[in-house]
């Protein structure tokens, strides 16, 4: 029987108390802002998450040694984009933090994940209000809601970095045969190394950005793990963490992008075809195909500037969650209100639906209320 890590509970029940504390001390404070500007309080709790995600990578680097490896294009610091990846472990989105800290600012990446996270106490109410956008996978109302999500981060002019896997799901045996399956009926190749991605929400996200002013390109990510792959936060536990995780992205500027919803899908498989090549290549050729010298982008952010990053997340947050732990034992104001906070959040939840739906209220609220110069931008959220 597997044995419980000691490293990989302490990751865990770190993560789990910054998120947690986090939430309640640090972005409980801001929530106010969302009814006199939604616009200011996404600006200010864009940077405060931010602070946040530099935690994984600082434990996963400093603490447990992992390896990270950043070939092909890079990104063009502060560009808006959509990050298409495929989607190997349940855990992908996380660490492609390692990445993002590097050749861009974390502040700007959005995530399209299930909505069953949403719920999850602490990670999902930094979610909730990171303004991440869940999904059901019933397209029908996936649609209403990334139109409502979408066109607000254009109405506002938030620059984003919107995480997306065409997947849809991680890569298990299961999910391979289910891939299988579909290719079967559709006349495509069987994959080893992904899965046929779904284009739907690619196109329509990239449409709607594009319309939006709020897209300058699409970056491609292939993600691989030389040893030990963590297909879930089991794994983490457990102290299987990976070794290397190698990156390797392809920029492609809008005015490459083919404008129609049909070649866009063409465009996007055409991607999962060449990363089925490249993953072949990479695990089974030596040397691997990817992973050369000469192929490492040079990162925009110096190691040292990043080293210093992670040292200071690693400090900060290990100090915020015993301050806050110690705070909750000695004062009993922060006792009360914390518990307010978490009466706040789970009530929200049941009512509103969420904290960006909290938001997604205030804005229409604003622009209803003679906001008309920015309607004239076209770009008005609709209601749901």
């Amino acid at each position: 029987m597997a044995m419980v890590s000691v490293r990989g509970l302490f990751f865990i029940v770190t993560l789990f108390l910054g998120s947690f504390f986090g939430s309640v001390f640090m972005l409980g404070p801001v929530l106010p802002v969302m009814l006199l500007s939604p616009a200011w309080y996404r600006w200010i709790t864009d940077r405060i998450v931010a602070t946040w995600l530099t935690l994984p990578v600082a434990l996963l680097e400093l603490v447990f040694g992992v390896k990270v490896v950043i070939t092909g294009d890079g990104f063009v610091p502060g560009e808006r984009s959509v990050i298409i990846m495929n989607h190997r472990t349940r855990l992908d989105w996380m660490f492609l933090w390692c990445c993002l800290l590097r050749f861009s600012y974390l502040r700007l990446e959005k995530i399209c994940l299930k909505v069953a996270l949403k719920v999850v106490p602490g990670f999902g109410w930094a979610m909730q209000v990171a303004s991440f956008i869940f999904i059901q996978r019933r397209w029908e109302d996936d649609r209403s809601h990334m139109t409502n999500m979408l066109q607000y981060f254009c109405h506002i002019k938030e620059p984003v970095q919107l995480l997306l896997f065409p997947e849809g799901t991680d890569l298990t045996d299961n999910t391979r045969a289910k891939s299988d399956e579909f290719a079967e009926r559709n006349g495509l190749p069987n994959y080893k190394f992904v899965l046929h991605p779904r284009t739907t929400g690619f196109t329509f996200i990239v449409d709607t950005l594009r319309k939006g002013g709020n897209l300058d390109a699409v970056h491609d990510i292939t993600v691989a793990y030389p040893q030990n792959i963590p297909q879930t936060e089991r794994h983490l536990v457990l102290g299987l963490f990976p070794r290397e995780i190698h990156f390797h992205v392809q920029r492609y500027p809008l005015s490459s992008l083919p404008r129609s919803a049909a070649q866009l899908q063409s465009w996007c498989q055409e991607r999962w075809a060449e990363k089925e090549q490249r993953l072949q290549e990479f695990y089974q050729a030596s040397p691997r195909a990817f992973d050369s010298p000469e192929a490492r982008v040079p990162p925009c952010k110096s190691e040292l500037r990043v080293s210093l990053i992670k040292a200071a997340s690693l400090l900060y947050w290990s100090f915020f969650i015993v301050l806050s732990c110690v705070g909750l034992c000695l004062w009993a104001p922060a006792r009360v209100y914390f518990l307010l906070m978490v009466i706040f959040f789970l009530g929200q939840q049941r009512i509103m639906g969420g904290v960006e739906m909290m938001e997604l209220a205030c804005h229409r609220y604003w622009i209803g209320d003679g906001s008309k110069d920015e309607q004239s931008n076209g770009t008005e959220v609709k209601n749901e």
